[in-house]
């Protein structure tokens, strides 16, 4: 076995797609030959200016929008805009939100293409149609609070003047430029020693220092910068006008100092649009290219016989492909066949292909046996409430239990158990079937977690477990309010059925950017690492005796993903035996959990 075979790769020279490859290439090299010269000598150039002109419209369309979003709150007086950069390049040009409303558009109203050619956001920009751009893609033009008054401009044009009277008196003149907030800056001639002795003489570096208006924007920014990196437990780092971080330099400080000026800015520009940009038929800019009467004929005739090749070449290939697809075909149709193994007779992609089945067979009787482990464990969890029901009933039947009050309660108790596990049951199943069915609706996420919290905070006294809530920041939520409750009282009595008297199990919530972080953690048992994989798993518990003291049955977990996937969300785990095990649920804002409802 080579080198090649033993990494797990296929050689070339026994790839079924070479060979086809070989036969197919010296076909289509003559045909791209004689085809080629008939398409280059017309097109190419016209094409390639014309791309670079559609290339130079759009960019220049895209730096027009996204500057003048970056200078406005919405988009109400943009008709004229449109209406300019549709007169200069001749294009038509739509801008809609994100979910296809319109909201202005050039020319006669046509049919929106599928695809929009760009997302219209001067806090998102694209550094491909707008290179100037930063890595943190926010246009440098949407300035927000840091955009300077005339009186703060005026004073600092005054430092500049007398700062470019010291340089030209030390024999460096300087120019001026004007950032979009106003904030006029030097721009020195020559090396960095030279500048930085000129900096010293004159010191510019008293025009660094922040106005009262971006002073009182910076300590809003880094009240926003601190909050992010809290909920990182790091510690603050102050932000000045360069937005880089003072004395760390990590890609989380950054990510958050991106993150809180893009959450400051959004008052002060427009709201994120869908641009189309489409060449209305019969301009001057629409792309047309005809061939001569000659040249169609011998275009036609090439496709012609490059048609005819190409089919003689795939039947003669074809042929040899399907004598061994024959036994995977007769493999797969007796599919019942216990141990059914196709055997590999080739090291190409037809053997590979009889491996994959085989594997494929393989894991099909591993979820046999999985299925009939199920089976098992239902008809475990079912016997047990049946088969007390049924010893009192014949010890009532025999005389040997007395018909009161405390035997009516006992068989009621496990009638309920019984009914438990059914509709536990039955819950899985639909979610299985994809009929699980949510009732989404905004709802108010404290109130519900204060509701669950009441609703198990008599079972935890009992218990002797402290029940905490720590709510954060709880949004409203779009989704199924009953569903969410039955997820999030799933995870309490979870955690206060495992934590010993004397524990404290702790409801947390927080938001972190698109989403909401559900959080309940436990000062019990704890989970070992070995079996944090299986915990979702339906009929697994921890306590292999499967005691109805130590657990419940067995399923409860598992509708708790299934009802965490259902709203578009995740759960997790995780666990330090004997000290603290977190179950996590993630949970989508509004727009994206009706999106993950409509799609099931």
């Amino acid at each position: 076995m080579g080198a090649e075979e033993r990494s797990g790769r296929l050689p070339l020279r026994r790839s079924l797609l070479v060979r086809l490859l070989a036969a197919s290439i010296t076909i289509a090299v003559c045909s791209v030959a004689a085809t080629a010269w008939l398409a280059a000598r017309t097109t190419t150039s016209a094409i390639q200016q014309e791309q670079g002109q559609v290339l130079a419209d759009d960019a220049q369309i895209y730096d027009t929008l996204i500057g003048y979003a970056a200078a406005h709150t919405d988009w109400s007086a943009v008709k004229p805009t449109l209406a300019r950069l549709t007169e200069r390049t001749g294009r038509r040009i739509t801008l809609t939100t994100q979910d296809r409303r319109p909201i202005a558009g050039s020319g006669t109203a046509t049919t929106l293409p599928t695809k929009a050619s760009a997302l219209v956001d001067p806090l998102r920009a694209d550094p491909a149609l707008l290179p100037g751009v930063k890595a943190d893609g926010i246009d440098p033009r949407a300035v927000g609070p840091y955009r300077l008054p005339e009186a703060e401009r005026k004073e600092l044009r005054g430092r500049v003047d007398k700062l470019q009277s010291c340089m030209r008196g030390a024999g460096f003149p300087a120019g001026v430029t004007e950032e979009p907030s106003g904030r006029p800056s030097l721009v020195l001639a020559g090396d960095s020693d030279i500048q930085r002795k000129v900096s010293e003489v004159c010191e510019l570096y008293t025009l660094d220092d922040p106005t009262p208006t971006e002073k009182k924007a910076l300590d809003r920014l880094n009240t926003l910068v601190a909050g992010c990196l809290k909920r990182q437990s790091l510690g603050p780092v102050p932000v000045g006008l360069d937005f880089a971080p003072s004395g760390k330099d990590s890609e989380v400080v950054q990510r958050c100092i991106d993150t809180a000026r893009r959450e400051q800015l959004v008052p002060y520009v427009a709201q994120p649009a869908l641009l189309f940009v489409a060449t209305p038929a019969g301009s001057p800019a629409a792309p047309g290219f005809d061939l001569s009467s000659a040249n169609t004929a011998r275009v036609a005739g090439v496709a012609a016989l490059v048609l005819v090749l190409t089919v003689a070449v795939t039947v003669t290939v074809g042929t040899r492909l399907v004598r061994p697809l024959r036994a995977l075909t007769d493999a797969a149709r007796h599919p019942t066949q216990q141990h059914l193994r196709v055997p590999v007779t080739t090291n190409d992609e037809i053997g590979r292909l009889a491996a994959a089945f085989n594997d494929l067979t393989e894991r099909r009787e591993r979820v046999e046996i999985q299925r009939k482990a199920m089976v098992s464990d239902v008809a475990h969890e079912l016997r047990t409430p049946l088969s007390t029901i049924r010893g009192w009933l014949e010890a009532a039947q025999d005389g040997l239990a007395a018909s009161d009050e405390a035997f009516v309660a006992s068989l009621l108790e496990e009638a309920l158990l019984l009914q438990h596990i059914v509709d536990d049951l039955q819950h899985l199943a639909q979610a299985d079937a994809g009929r699980l069915r949510l009732h989404p609706e905004p709802l108010s996420l404290r109130e519900l977690l204060d509701h669950v919290a009441a609703a198990h905070r008599g079972a935890a006294e009992t218990a002797g477990v402290t029940l905490t809530t720590r709510i954060e920041d709880a949004p409203t939520l779009h989704a199924d309010p009953a569903r969410l409750r039955q997820t999030v009282g799933n995870l309490l009595s979870n955690a206060v059925r495992h934590t010993p008297p004397g524990g404290t199990v702790t409801l947390r919530c927080r938001a972190e950017s698109d989403e909401v972080v559900i959080e309940v953690a436990d000062t019990g048992t704890g989970i070992a690492a070995d079996d944090l994989p299986r915990v979702f798993d339906r009929f697994w518990r921890a306590d292999k005796s499967r005691s109805r003291q130590t657990g419940g049955s067995g399923l409860g977990l598992a509708i708790v993903r299934q009802l965490t996937e259902a709203h578009g969300g995740t759960v997790s785990v995780t666990s330090t035996p004997d000290t603290e095990t977190v179950f996590t649920l993630r949970l989508p804002r509004a727009s994206d959990a009706r999106s993950a409802e409509a799609a099931r």
